[in-house]
């Protein structure tokens, strides 16, 4: 029986406004195990995420030094390995989360924050598997996955309405 494959979680609190580092340790590997867990996932051997909890000043600069983009976001990935690379590296890549832009998005959508991290964490860590969402069908896949692994963690839809069904 093969064991089942985990994924070291290293986090950077950049923003004061997160508050310690240990508040959000346990969240953190809870999805990083619960992404490990998924059988079409290929988790290498003594994988590392680094998580950095920023503000939106930061994560402004990345946007657009990284993507163009001179607005703050709510989080971003940068993978270490190569697009086109079938066997990455111990270390996944960086997952970068704003403080500012979560909360808002939390409160404005109903949310706890602990949720909506672990909505943008888990997103953010698709991306690092080679996730994307350019197209419909990328969408599609990886929004049902990001659903199956939060539903996993006892976190309600974060793609639904407030009718309770599915965005489209």
């Amino acid at each position: 029986m093969s064991e089942t494959p985990s994924i070291t979680v290293d986090i950077a609190v950049e923003a004061e406004a997160w508050g310690a580092e240990e508040v959000w340790r346990p969240l953190a590997e809870r999805v990083a195990a619960a992404v490990a867990a998924r059988d079409e996932l290929i988790v290498p051997e003594e994988a590392e995420l680094s998580l950095v909890l920023t503000d939106d000043a930061r994560i402004r600069e990345l946007n657009r030094d990284w993507r163009d983009k001179d607005k703050p976001t709510n989080v971003l990935s940068f993978p270490a390995a190569d697009p086109d690379d079938d066997d990455p590296g111990p270390l996944l890549g960086d997952v970068v989360i704003a403080r500012e832009t979560t909360a808002r998005e939390a409160e404005d959508e109903g949310k706890t924050l602990e949720d909506h991290v672990a909505h943008l964490l888990v997103h953010g860590l698709l991306h690092l598997f080679g996730f994307d969402h350019e197209t419909d069908e990328e969408a599609e896949e990886m929004e049902a996955l990001e659903r199956e692994i939060l539903g996993g963690l006892g976190i309600a839809d974060p793609y639904a309405d407030e009718s309770g069904e599915g965005a489209n």
